[in-house]
C-alpha cells in the first residue's frame, strides 16, 4: 500500500517554458514572480506576463532562503493576494516561492510552521498555486511538497512541509539550464544523481518510486561526464528529467544520510546544497557497503547501484566506481566538507544533530555516532 503525490501537470521539453504566461492567466489576473538575484534573467517571463495582461509582483531570492528571508518578504507583501505564484531559478529560489505561497494565506508565525526547530504546525489554509520553472538540474524542487530553509540563530535548514505544497505545474525546459557555470552544473548534477539514488535505497520506497529511481539512476550515471565536461545540449536534456524524477521520488519515499547530513551542514556552513551532496555520496555509499548483509533486499539494491557506479566511472571494474566518482568529482573541481568549510572540530556536533534530521528516517540503516562520523571523516 502506498500513496504518490505530484503536480497536476508537467510539462517538459525545450520551449515549454515560453507557455508559461498562458497557463498563469488560467488561474486569474495577479501574479508574484519569485526570481533569482537579478531581474534581467527573469525578463523575458515579465514582458510575456505583461502582454498576457497579468499584474505582476516581483520579487527576487539572491540566496538560499532563510527564516528571517521569509519573514522580511511577508512583511513586504502583506496586502498583496495574487491569484498564481510564479517561481524561476534554481533549487533556493523554488523553495522560496514555495515558502511564499504557502505561508501568505496564514496568520501564524512562520516559525511555528518549520519541522525540528518549529512546531510543525500545519498549514491553517491552503496555499497558493504555483507554478515552478527550473533553471538548474539538480534539486527536482519543482515538484517536491517542501521548501528548506534556513535558520541562522541555529545554525540549521529545516523543512517547510505539507503535500499541498506540491506546485500545481512544473515546467521544465532544459533550455533555461543549459549554459550554467561548470562548478554550478557539477553540483547540481551530482545533486540530481544522489536524490535519484536515495529514494531506492529508502526503507519508504515503493513501486512507484522503484520505477522512477531505476531507470533515472542509469541515465544520471551515464550523463554527468558528459554534461560536466561538454554542456552538451543531450546531456542537459536527460538531467533534466533525471531531476525531475528524483523530486518526485523524494517527495513520495524520502532521502537518506547524504540529505540528513546535508541540511545540518549547510546551515553550519552556508556551502551550496549540492556541493555537499556530492561530496558525501561516495562516504555514504561506502558506509551502506559496510552494513549491508548479504542476499537482503537492501544489499540487492545496493549492488546493482554500485555496479552502475563502477560501469559509468571504473570502466566495469567491480568495485572501483565509488573511489572513481569521488576522484572525477575532485578532478572537476568539487570541495570535500573541509574545503567547504567544515571543520574538523565541529563533526562531533554535526553528526549528533544529523542523527536527529528528518531525513534519517528514510536511510536503509540506522547509524551510531561512530559511523555518522566515519562518513564525515571519508567526505573530508
Amino acid at each position: 500500500m502506498f500513496s504518490f503525490i505530484s503536480p497536476q501537470a508537467i510539462h517538459f521539453g525545450r520551449g515549454q517554458s515560453q507557455n508559461t504566461a498562458a497557463l498563469a492567466a488560467s488561474f486569474g489576473t495577479s501574479v508574484l514572480l519569485v526570481h533569482g538575484a537579478s531581474a534581467t534573467r527573469a525578463q523575458w517571463l515579465i514582458d510575456a506576463c505583461n502582454s498576457a495582461g497579468l499584474k505582476t509582483e516581483r520579487i527576487s531570492c539572491a540566496s538560499e532562503p532563510s527564516l528571517p528571508d521569509i519573514e522580511r518578504a511577508l512583511r513586504q507583501l502583506k496586502g498583496v493576494s495574487p491569484d498564481i505564484v510564479i517561481g524561476l531559478g534554481g533549487g533556493s529560489v523554488l523553495d522560496f516561492a514555495k515558502a511564499l505561497a504557502a505561508l501568505i494565506p496564514c496568520d501564524g508565525d512562520p516559525m511555528t510552521y518549520l519541522e525540528v526547530v518549529g512546531d510543525g504546525r500545519s498549514l491553517d489554509h491552503p496555499p497558493l498555486p504555483m507554478i515552478a520553472l527550473p533553471t538548474t538540474a539538480g534539486t527536482g524542487a519543482e515538484v517536491t511538497k517542501n521548501a528548506v530553509i534556513l535558520v541562522p540563530d541555529q545554525g540549521i535548514k529545516v523543512s517547510l512541509r505539507d503535500p499541498r505544497m506540491v506546485p500545481r505545474i512544473a515546467i521544465v525546459d532544459p533550455s533555461l539550464m543549459q549554459g550554467a557555470p561548470k562548478h554550478v552544473a557539477l553540483a547540481a548534477a551530482l545533486d540530481a544523481v544522489t536524490q535519484v539514488i536515495e529514494p531506492y535505497l529508502s526503507i519508504k520506497a515503493n513501486p512507484m518510486t522503484d520505477a522512477l529511481c531505476h531507470a533515472a539512476i542509469s541515465t544520471g550515471l551515464r550523463t554527468l561526464k558528459d554534461l560536466v565536461e561538454n554542456d552538451a545540449s543531450e546531456a542537459w536534456d536527460r538531467m533534466a528529467w533525471v531531476s525531475t524524477c528524483g523530486g518526485l521520488a523524494l517527495a513520495n519515499a524520502g532521502l537518506g544520510a547524504v540529505h540528513g547530513f546535508a541540511g545540518v551542514i549547510g546551515g553550519e556552513t552556508n556551502a551550496p546544497h549540492g556541493a555537499i551532496c556530492g561530496a558525501l555520496l561516495p562516504a555514504v555509499l561506502e558506509s551502506h557497503l559496510r552494513k549491508a548483509k548479504k542476499h537482503t533486499d537492501i544489499s540487492i539494491r545496493l549492488e546493482w547501484v554500485l555496479d552502475e557506479v563502477d560501469t559509468h566511472f571504473a570502466q566495469g571494474e567491480k568495485g572501483m566506481g565509488i573511489a572513481a566518482l569521488r576522484s572525477w568529482s575532485r578532478k572537476m573541481g568539487l570541495p570535500g566538507l573541509e574545503g567547504l568549510g567544515l571543520s574538523a572540530a565541529d563533526y562531533s556536533k554535526v553528526a549528533q544533530a544529523a542523527s536527529r534530521a528528518s531525513s534519517m528516517g528514510g536511510n536503509p540503516f540506522v547509524l551510531s555516532e561512530h559511523e555518522l562520523l566515519e562518513i564525515l571523516q571519508s567526505a573530508k
